[in-house]
């Protein structure tokens, strides 16, 4: 199937790409150092950060954290390019998918970042003047910003994804052999035992069936990143990102099934005591056990130092009284990580402790078979299948030896050692939410057939799908790249920050495009894209909002410069 008349087979390709990119890289990273010390000087008194004056500046400090975001974004794609290019595998299509990424993010850069719809960061509000941004016009930049994204270059995109339907349709990602494969099976499961069902469980407000919870144990899911000592896989959390991809290409339920283990054994492998080691991970790994967290509070959202729930100490058990809202999964879960403020008078995040608290499972009709704790459902637009819910504890009762790591005042600490991997995989779930978009988009400007011919034969539509497979790609890479640095031992908070906002941002804009695609049938709920939409929406609100991530991102920046 034709996507235009006339595109020649090496359409729009231009030559010494690899140079032109590490130059870009360059020039970015020059104005990055320059808009970090005028924002630096902008909120700082005395020679040290002032919380007001960021508080007052979060338009310019938000966007020091996108321009960060994108500099390192520019990086991974380039990374990923040369990589491809040392080991011959290199082909046109990534070739154009890289090229058509820095003309795109580059020009974004130029004439204004999006940081959320109608809101962008230019360049002057960042403190950079005419001449610092007349770099970006000059040499490397200059070249992709004309002609690294031409209509010829997208076209040729989508002529190659429609050839290449079979994988992933936006090429080689740069996975060793073994990670390819474990996608492959990730993909057959999902093929065989999600796909023809997800939207009907959607649409239904069910639960995900027990037998695909088992089978996905059986598979290894929940056993992943896990020490092969407590009958883990031992792989790295780059295996988790192209599981949790995988799956949640499928139905973000499914790929979110593995979050919650993942945060609990985390949290227990960095905090917890030998026996408690002992006694839960190898529950978790097999499935036995399904955790979930319960950290947020009604008047608190990622204000956790603000947390009241109470946990008193009474003999060998601590009573928990409080409120939770937002908890995924609590009915089926054995175990709950729960944060509790177990000294009143130590303010702040001090006073508080994480629990392995116990329970029973439950069921619709009996959710919460445990005293001391009741709760109702929260109707939500998607990301269904574990249901949400509001819990109520009134002194339900927790094992002293469940306080983990035994010692109290740790909790918030504990919880500070999970956020790497846990937005690290989030970004890798919103890869997974763009893929199918972006599959799902390509279907059916395929299959539609308007004014005698595929709709995707209309260039405006063939640009969307051009687009969404770049910045899907840009994503997955600096996710990939996020998830390297922590397998490597290295501290990366900063990029799996990055990584889950722009993998948000990317989601939400590639299922807000697929939907326009499908014109007014995107509007139908019986259209799978409806679901693909209200899943991705939830995307830059959990895990930190994109207001906080990008709040954090900055924080640590700023740091840096101080």
């Amino acid at each position: 199937m034709s996507v235009a008349e006339n595109i020649r087979p090496d359409a729009g390709l231009l030559d010494g790409l690899d140079s032109l990119m590490r130059d870009a890289v360059a020039t970015v990273d020059g104005l990055f150092v320059k808009a970090r010390a005028a924002v630096t000087a902008r909120v700082s008194e005395g020679g040290r950060l002032s919380s007001p004056a960021i508080e007052q500046e979060q338009h310019s400090v938000h966007g020091l954290a996108w321009l960060a975001t994108y500099a390192e974004t520019l990086r991974a794609v380039h990374g990923w390019h040369s990589a491809l290019e040392a080991g011959g595998r290199l082909g046109e299509l990534e070739q154009l998918i890289a090229q058509v990424c820095f003309g795109e993010y580059l020009n974004h850069i130029a004439g204004g970042i999006p940081m959320y719809a109608q809101e962008h960061i230019r360049l002057h509000e960042l403190g950079l003047s005419r001449k610092d941004a007349a770099a970006l016009n000059e040499g490397a930049a200059g070249e992709l910003i004309e002609a690294g994204s031409t209509p010829a270059a997208r076209a040729r995109i989508v002529q190659l994804m429609v050839d290449g339907r079979a994988n992933l349709t936006t090429g080689d990602c740069g996975l060793d052999p073994m990670l390819d494969e474990m996608r492959s099976q990730m993909n057959r499961f999902i093929q065989e035992n999600v796909a023809p069902h997800a939207h009907d469980w959607h649409r239904n407000n069910e639960y995900v069936p027990l037998d695909i919870i088992q089978k996905l144990a059986d598979l290894g899911v929940f056993a992943l990143t896990l020490p092969e000592e407590f009958g883990g896989m031992g792989l790295g959390k780059e295996s988790m990102c192209l599981v949790s991809e995988e799956l949640s290409r499928g139905w973000i339920a499914i790929g979110s099934l593995g979050t919650r283990p993942e945060i609990a054994a985390e949290l227990i492998l960095a905090g917890g005591t030998d026996e408690q080691k002992e006694k839960w991970l190898p529950k978790i790994a097999s499935g036995e056990v399904l955790p979930t967290a319960v950290f947020t509070e009604p008047n608190t959202g990622s204000d956790l130092a603000s947390l009241r729930t109470r946990a008193v100490k009474d003999g060998g058990v601590y009573k928990v009284t409080g409120n939770k809202t937002w908890i995924t999964h609590p009915v089926r879960a054995n175990v709950m990580t729960l944060l509790a403020r177990t000294n009143p008078d130590e303010p702040g995040y001090k006073g508080l402790s994480m629990f392995l608290a116990e329970k029973p499972r439950g069921t619709d009709e009996d959710p919460f078979p445990a005293q001391g704790m009741s709760g109702g459902e929260i109707e939500v637009l998607g990301y269904r299948g574990m249901k949400e819910y509001e819990i109520r504890f009134e002194d339900f009762e927790v094992k002293a030896e469940n306080l983990l790591g035994g010692e109290e005042g740790q909790g918030f600490k504990q919880l500070m050692q999970t956020f790497e991997s846990a937005r690290i995989q989030t970004a890798a779930r919103a890869i997974g939410v763009a893929q199918n978009a972006l599959d799902l988009g390509l279907a059916y400007a395929l299959d539609r057939v308007q004014f005698g011919k595929p709709i995707i034969s209309f260039p405006r539509i063939a640009d969307k799908l051009a687009l969404m497979a770049v910045e899907l790609m840009a994503a997955r890479q600096l996710t990939y790249f996020s998830a390297r640095e922590k397998d490597a031992g290295r501290r990366c908070d900063l990029e799996a920050g990055m990584a889950k906002l722009l993998g948000a941002r990317v989601a939400w804009n590639n299922a807000d495009s697929a939907l326009q695609i499908h014109g007014g049938n995107g509007f139908a709920l019986e259209y799978q894209v409806s679901r693909v939409l209200c899943d991705a929406r939830i995307l830059n609100i959990f895990e930190g909002a994109g207001e906080i991530q990008a709040q954090v991102i900055a924080r640590r920046l700023l740091e840096q410069a101080n």
